[in-house]
């Protein structure tokens, strides 16, 4: 017979088992990334994953986000993740071509999709397998997990007034937008995000891109270079990558995997929508209050980038069977596209006379 002593020990004994049950349950993932801390946009993107899964997650998944430096440089995020030195990143494709020559694809094209076609490409056009199959060697699993819009064209300390200006300039360019500047007669320069102001201020470069106004004020970059260009012709889409290590990805329970999953795609939708607002408010700003001549690339240079691009895609895509695999889904994808962007977006923006 149990007696009351007998049932409030086990009961005791129960409520001290529990909370040791509730930490075997829970597991600590570090997510390294390529931004400063809590850097507008991508910065913020990291945050707000970690933020998503542990929420959704009731605490079962509890990710430390992590800086650039704080434990891998910026571009090292990718080897960090296979390698299992942190479960889970938060970067850009584009800085993987080195080892990946397709890679950038996954990021963003020169005069290639806008944000909206390559969501469209990656979630319904077949985009996702092709990233999933590019990223295996190397021990991730990759996910949109962000999104900083179309792109400006740049930061520069002179101004640009036709193609012969960007001769000689030693310009901070990724990604395959940086190769159309090197055969422009450009120099690119992979300088880490947190690094280009100091470049820029000590001279090792002569401008830059990044993203967006949200995220460009934010760097103080009008500081040194007061004259900002667009169009983005290099960068007309932004997609940053929430990526996980393999060995923790495959063995993960289902629905685990969801949470995840769903924590991705609802920052790569919330981020265009925040950066919509971020780039229209920072743009006011530095025209209004930080005296930034905003202008346009002359046309002659435009031209000449729009006409490097077919190479240099052409290039990347004879490079592996691979990469020959995703330049033709994107390339056959944006072909399809384009006639409706035309007669959709474009013409409205055309008729709304903005």
């Amino acid at each position: 017979m149990t007696t009351r002593r007998t049932f409030v020990a086990t009961l005791g004994a129960a409520a001290l088992a529990a909370p040791s049950v509730a930490r075997a349950q829970t597991v600590k993932w570090k997510m390294v990334t390529s931004w400063p801390k809590r850097l507008p946009g991508p910065g913020m993107s990291a945050e707000r994953i970690a933020e998503r899964v542990r929420a959704l997650s009731a605490g079962r998944i509890d990710i430390t986000v992590y800086a650039a430096g704080e434990i891998v440089p910026a571009f090292g995020v990718l080897d960090a993740v296979g390698n299992g030195v942190a479960d889970v990143g938060h970067t850009a494709a584009f800085y993987w071509q080195g080892k990946m020559p397709a890679a950038p694809f996954f990021t963003t094209v020169p005069f290639g999709l806008t944000p909206g076609e390559h969501v469209a490409w990656i979630d319904a056009g077949g985009g996702q397998g092709l990233w999933d199959a590019l990223y295996a060697p190397f021990g991730v699993k990759p996910f949109m997990g962000g999104n900083t819009g179309v792109c400006m064209g740049g930061w520069f300390r002179r101004r640009i007034e036709s193609l012969a200006d960007v001769r000689g300039l030693k310009l901070r360019s990724l990604g395959l937008g940086g190769e159309i500047y090197r055969r422009l007669g450009a120099t690119p320069q992979t300088t880490p995000p947190a690094e280009i102001l100091v470049a820029l201020q000590s001279g090792v470069i002569d401008g830059a891109e990044f993203v967006g106004p949200g995220s460009d004020i934010a760097l103080g970059l009008y500081r040194v270079a007061p004259f900002y260009y667009y169009p983005g012709f290099n960068k007309p889409n932004g997609t940053g990558e929430c990526i996980i290590t393999r060995k923790i990805w495959e063995p993960l329970a289902a629905d685990l995997k969801a949470i995840v999953a769903h924590a991705c795609a609802a920052e790569a939708n919330f981020a265009l929508a925040e950066m919509e607002r971020l780039d229209a408010e920072a743009l006011a700003a530095l025209t209004t209050q930080h005296q930034v001549t905003l202008a346009a690339f002359p046309e002659d240079l435009i031209a000449a980038a729009r006409k490097q691009a077919g190479d240099v895609l052409g290039e990347v895509a004879g490079r592996d069977a691979m990469s020959a695999k995703v330049h033709a889904s994107y390339t056959a994808f944006a072909k399809r596209t384009a006639p409706w962007s035309r007669v959709s977006i474009a013409a409205v923006l055309g008729a709304r006379g903005a």
